[in-house]
């Protein structure tokens, strides 16, 4: 259990630093050994349907679009698909593809009563390089962790 506690005081840290209104803030490497190793622990993609299935998934990841595609409009039904499919005493590490979508399912679900909300930094594609491009500086699928394609 040491090295779980280790990792969920480093994010807290990091949220407390950034001022973040919800738990902590992972590195995807952290969120994936959490997702093995924390009893219960869960990750929760917000990415679109579309972004899921064209770009990749990370498998055992809760899927539930934050925007919904085409026409990017907020999901009215997210936090109900949430409750539904995640405890609230459970870790809940958001992704998304950048770490936007994310932090801001992570925000409302904190406000919605779950207490355990960590943002998964870089998200599944990472940020942009200089040339404007995902998926060459960091990210979920940079760091080499399980990933799968449609």
């Amino acid at each position: 259990m040491g090295k779980i506690t280790d990792i969920l005081k480093t994010a807290q840290q990091r949220a407390k630093e950034l001022n973040l209104p919800y738990e902590g803030a992972l590195k995807p490497e952290e969120a994936y050994e959490l997702m093995k190793t924390a009893p219960g622990a869960k990750v929760v993609d917000v990415r679109t349907r579309a972004e899921i299935d064209w770009v990749g998934r990370v498998p055992g990841a809760v899927e539930i679009e934050w925007l919904t595609y085409p026409g990017m409009k907020l999901n009215t039904n997210f936090m109900a698909a949430l409750e539904q499919q995640v405890d609230k005493e459970a870790l809940v590490m958001f992704l998304c593809r950048s770490a936007h979508r994310s932090h801001t399912a992570a925000s409302v679900a904190t406000q919605s009563g779950y207490s355990n909300c960590y943002n998964v930094l870089e998200g599944f594609e990472g940020d942009r390089s200089p040339l404007n491009q995902r998926n060459s500086l960091n990210g979920w699928r940079i760091k080499g962790l399980p990933w799968e394609q449609s």
